[in-house]
């Protein structure tokens, strides 16, 4: 089956076919850095983490540009109030973002270009929409023309007439359709030098240039958040498109994470920051929340949803992790061909993980049943698929780093769960020598346990 992916341009789902047979060119809207990152902001990068993983699984040689916006009108405004100077105030949530998806198993990027470094890219293309009469330049500030573009709102399903841009500052514009590309130079903010005067980049100017300069005139995905339809994303395509680049053969664009049935955002003060989920839960658990629903579906965020993803994601570490104490650390193997069919099927990963589901069930079963081969060649399968989803339980960045102790704990806890469960199953069973054994292999490892009216408990002895 051939990858298909729901291409919002055209609204349906559409074979992929590269740009250039065996590669795979994607940009995504990266963070704008106006504060600290929550899960509907990573939500995307790792949707696309997914995409970038599954396609160089299939044999592509993928290079992913996702781009950081550091200059906007947010940024200077909270680094105004904030009194610090909006470069640093820009340069401290980038960091900040950076360790949020590097926390959630997000591959570095090929490229993480930022928009201050880029103006030179975004003058040339500017220059090109002014001579080809799509731009022009009115008391320092450049717009696009919109109604010179005749397939402006066809991402959107906007109409032209009733287009509402958001600018609140109108400028010099000769039509309240059109958009800035361009904004002239205020007091005290940021500028740079332009034939038509000195000032700073528009939010939507910036990504096409760095999409054309990384990427080239056409490439294959462009990504993103389902909020950045419009007016981000028309924009870009129709700026792109009127300078005379083909740009993305697919728009796809990631569904919300939303509380109360409302988008998570600062302005409505609903947020839920990557550090504090962190706090209750290790990084693979709340990527597994994150990337198990469908990248098109919106996820409304609950703590008990939540503890769900950590318990069915603990399940699937548990059995690989006793597939390595009771045989051996299983390698990578093969995904099971629904896993394929489901992520072919535009990325379906509940389908995926139900695949992965089964086939610990079946692992679980086998190993139970003392069949060592069939337990490991479903381990290495499990393997396989989460590594795909970024989700191996023995990816190194899941047993070392910062979380190492967490990660540790997590790891013990599954195999000493795992053993005192067969132990109570032998005593039921009065199979006494099993259960004996059991308590010694456990008595070996410094773990105490105690027999009480609800079970077993288990703690580490002191060293």
């Amino acid at each position: 089956m051939t990858l298909r992916l729901f291409d919002t341009a055209t609204r349906e789902q559409r074979d992929f076919v590269p740009v250039r047979a065996g590669a795979a060119s994607i940009y995504v809207c990266g963070a704008t850095v106006q504060g600290p990152p929550h899960i509907g902001h990573v939500r995307s990068g790792l949707n696309y983490d997914v995409l970038r993983r599954w396609l160089a699984h299939t044999g592509h040689d993928v290079t992913l540009v996702r781009n950081v916006t550091d200059i906007e009108d947010k940024i200077l405004t909270k680094a105004a109030e904030a009194g610090r100077p909006w470069w640093e105030w820009a340069a401290t949530y980038e960091r900040a973002f950076q360790a949020a998806y590097t926390a959630l198993g997000c591959l570095p990027p090929s490229i993480e270009p930022r928009a201050t470094g880029h103006v030179p890219q975004m003058i040339e293309l500017m220059e090109r929409l002014v001579e080809r009469g799509h731009a022009y330049a009115a008391d320092g500030d450049v717009y696009f023309a919109v109604r010179t573009f005749p397939d402006y709102g066809a991402l959107s399903g906007q109409r032209i007439d009733e287009v509402e841009q958001g600018e609140t500052d109108c400028g010099a514009k000769r039509d309240p359709v059109d958009f800035a590309l361009w904004k002239a130079a205020k007091p005290g903010e940021p500028s740079w030098p332009t034939p038509w005067g000195r000032g700073r980049p528009g939010w939507h100017l910036e990504c096409s240039a760095m999409a054309s300069m990384y990427l080239g005139p056409e490439f294959d995905v462009h990504g993103g958040g389902l909020d950045l339809v419009f007016p981000h994303h028309e924009n870009e395509l129709a700026q792109s498109h009127a300078a005379g680049e083909e740009f993305a053969r697919f728009w796809l664009h990631n569904a919300w994470v939303t509380t109360g049935g409302e988008k998570m955002s600062k302005s409505l003060g609903n947020t839920l920051g990557v550090d504090v989920l962190l706090g209750k839960v290790r990084g693979v658990e709340l990527r597994y929340y994150l990337v198990g629903p469908h990248y098109r579906s919106m996820i409304e965020f609950s703590e008990p949803a939540l503890q769900e993803a950590v318990s069915a994601y603990r399940r699937i570490e548990s059995f690989v992790h006793r597939v390595r104490e009771r045989i051996a650390a299983p390698g990578v193997g093969t995904p099971d061909p629904t896993f394929v069919a489901a992520l072919d099927d535009d990325l379906g990963t509940p389908g995926a993980l139900a695949a992965v589901h089964n086939a610990v069930r079946e692992g679980n079963t086998a190993l139970d049943a003392g069949d060592r081969a069939a337990a490991a060649d479903a381990a290495a399968s499990v393997r396989a698929m989460t590594g795909v989803l970024g989700l191996d339980p023995l990816d190194p960045q899941w047993l070392t780093g910062s979380r190492a102790d967490d990660a540790a704990a997590a790891a013990l806890g599954v195999i000493v769960d795992d053993l005192l469960t067969t132990r109570q199953q032998a005593r039921a069973n009065r199979d006494f020598a099993t259960a004996d054994e059991i308590r010694d292999r456990l008595l070996h490892a410094a773990v105490s346990v105690e027999d009480g009216p609800d079970g077993p408990t288990w703690s580490l002895k002191d060293a």
